[in-house]
């Protein structure tokens, strides 16, 4: 069954995407595991084919922020590949998950070689973009609203009419920026009305539709 790429791997020209395939080395990755960590040097990037990952953030205060949800296509670690710099988050994977594990050097001769360094470049910012105005819209809303959109926001990347969210209730209420009580009563009246199913670091989207009703309209 053919997967739908999200992230570079939708946007590339497919000849680019795989180009960085072919040259990059296989590596699986157990459910759990960690791919990337926080603070380390980008040495190299991973392309993700098959399943999916979470973003993460430790912040000063120690608590771990969860920042994104990302499933095939996506180009992993490429902004400390791109400006030479440190790791900003950690990955782990969600699911199994099959990686391709491209050096810097190859990964940048490569862009440079198809001429799409632009593309990518527009790419990263326009995720920092996206992410800033997540947060700005979750700020405006009220607690409701907020489950609502980071519930609909994950499930974008798991896909399929009944997206199934392998994360605990602490991190999506972390994610929502309300308090685990606050949170899990809101989800609860979600659970309730048949809109989301819940189980142990599981939730189901029973209704995306009804789910995005909730959310205020304009």
């Amino acid at each position: 069954m053919h997967t739908e790429l999200q992230g570079l791997g939708r946007l590339l020209p497919p000849q680019t995407w795989n180009k960085l395939l072919a040259e990059g080395a296989a590596r699986r990755f157990s459910e759990g595991e960690l791919l990337l960590r926080q603070g380390d040097a980008g040495t190299h990037v991973l392309l993700l084919t098959s399943g999916h990952i979470k973003v993460t953030r430790l912040e000063p205060d120690g608590e771990e922020l969860l920042l994104a949800v990302r499933g095939p296509g996506e180009v992993i670690g490429e902004l400390a590949v791109l400006d030479e710099s440190t790791r900003s988050a950690n990955v782990l994977a969600l699911t199994q998950c099959i990686t391709y594990v491209l050096a810097a050097s190859r990964f940048r001769r490569i862009l440079t070689e198809f001429d799409v360094e632009g593309m990518v470049l527009r790419h990263v910012i326009g995720r920092y973009r996206e992410g800033e105005e997540v947060r700005a819209e979750l700020a405006e809303l009220p607690a409701e609203g907020r489950v609502a959109r980071v519930l609909l926001r994950f499930a974008s990347a798991v896909g399929g009419p009944r997206p199934v969210l392998c994360l605990s209730q602490d991190e999506l209420a972390g994610a929502a920026g309300l308090s685990r009580a606050a949170f899990a009563a809101e989800l609860g009246k979600l659970r309730e009305r048949n809109v989301v199913a819940t189980g142990r670091r599981r939730v189901t989207i029973c209704d995306p539709a009804r789910l995005r009703e909730t959310l205020p309209s304009g």
